[in-house]
């Protein structure tokens, strides 16, 4: 009878390694892949580039492969103990890191019946790391971009978004990445704000920069990045140009548009009651979502309402009937906003928004309540989460300080503890050597 070999793998960017390791393990026996699925890679890394039906397509016609069937999690354990399979095959690039962990419970599950994990030597030359920036470089297209924020949407438990107001913020949101406890950490894409463009190009934030400006403040960004983009669609104007917004966003591969039911002359929302704003009725707000929903070509293109109710002092109530009107007109999310300093309101909302019997994406942007945590808005069942302005305030007060230094001490010189090296400028940007 033939042995039973099970082989866990990702396998989003095929390479030699990953044959080799299927060739050593069909030499032991009958093979069964464990392929990740999209919520168990997202789970200690990227968002894989394809999609687990993509992946199992690609595996099922390798030559030596039995079946595949879906690891739901890093873990192996419940996969194993549903075949107890003789072997385990596995690349010998575990021992050390966030798989470590994962393969001491390989281990001790395999003790249970005597089998025995099986570790191939680590194919010399590959490295997924630079297939993965080799994608990068290659790009991406507008139908990927815009299907990843649903996709994101389906695995992980919260989506984090930050602003991007140019190419160079759009290089940061595309590439910082940090290693927390073991488990690598990134922004899932980017927010194109109305405040941070308009602030970027010295105009007040009162729709006075318009959609042929902010397309071009766009198209900087969609050049060098990969990454979904939610675009701040403010009021998205009357209807029937709203309609016109939509379609231009979906050719150009944004994932969603925000729209908020005010009307009148834009004023920010963080001024709150402080000047004089004035919301839309729930019917006429309704009308604008609607004629965006069958405006668009795809069905991947989202629009997402945000309520300002509680920004107007009109309390959850208000908040949550004019939630439920605009998911009946179609809104594929809504955004809840708030200036308190306080979460509370907005974890109120959160409550009664729990009850809705149709829901759809939570989205909050926590720039005055910013004491509140990530873990604590996924426990209030928030889905998205937008630091909606920080790269650009933080940037202002270091080029002030800067510029105060060279004024004051006649050279750049004292300032230089301040800069980045000029070689790593030149670094940055790719193809800048």
């Amino acid at each position: 009878m033939n042995k039973k070999v099970y082989v866990g793998m990702s396998a989003d960017l095929i390479h030699p390694g990953h044959l080799n390791i299927i060739n050593e393990a069909r030499k032991l026996g009958e093979v069964t892949i464990g392929l990740l699925t999209d919520k168990a890679i997202a789970s200690y890394k990227r968002l894989p580039f394809l999609t687990y039906d993509q992946r199992k397509i690609i595996i099922e016609n390798i030559k030596g492969v039995y079946k595949v069937i879906p690891q739901e999690t890093l873990d192996y354990v419940e996969n194993l103990k549903m075949l107890k399979p003789d072997y385990v095959v596995h690349g010998d690039d575990w021992k050390k890191g966030v798989q470590s962990q994962t393969r001491q419970r390989v281990i001790d599950t395999l003790a249970e019946w005597g089998g025995e994990l099986v570790e191939v030597e680590y194919t010399k030359g590959i490295s997924s790391t630079q297939l993965n920036m080799g994608m990068k470089e290659i790009g991406t297209t507008p139908e990927i971009r815009m299907q990843r924020l649903k996709r994101l949407l389906e695995v992980k438990p919260l989506v984090r978004l930050i602003e991007a107001h140019n190419g160079l913020t759009g290089l940061i949101v595309e590439n910082l990445k940090i290693e927390k406890d073991g488990v690598p950490k990134e922004f899932d894409g980017m927010w194109l704000s109305s405040l941070t463009d308009s602030t970027a190009k010295g105009k007040p934030d009162i729709e006075a920069v318009d959609v042929t400006a902010r397309m071009q403040t766009l198209n900087d960004i969609v050049e060098v990045t990969t990454k979904p983009i939610i675009y701040d669609g403010d009021t998205g104007g009357r209807a029937e140009h709203f309609v016109f917004t939509v379609k231009t966003l979906e050719r150009l591969g944004v994932s969603a548009v925000i729209i908020e039911d005010k009307i009148g002359l834009k004023k920010n929302s963080l001024f709150g009651t402080d000047v004089e704003q004035s919301q839309d009725t729930p019917e006429n707000f309704s009308i604008k979502i609607s004629a965006g929903k069958r405006s668009q070509i795809t069905k991947d293109f989202m629009i997402i309402a945000r309520v300002e109710s509680l920004i107007l002092g009109k309390g959850v109530d208000d908040a949550l009937l004019r939630a439920k009107a605009y998911i009946e007109a179609g809104a594929d999310g809504i955004m809840i906003h708030s200036k308190e300093k306080s979460p509370e309101e907005i974890l109120k909302f959160c409550e009664g928004y729990k009850k809705f019997e149709s829901k759809v994406p939570l989205v909050a942007v926590p720039s005055s309540y910013n004491v509140i945590t990530e873990k604590e808005l996924i426990e209030a069942g928030v889905n998205i989460v937008i630091y909606a302005n920080q790269l650009l305030r933080s940037a202002y007060p270091a080029m002030l300080e800067t510029a105060k230094s060279i004024l004051e001490n006649e050279r750049s010189f004292e300032a230089d503890n301040k800069m980045m090296p000029i070689n790593e400028i030149l670094n940055l940007i790719p193809g800048g050597k």
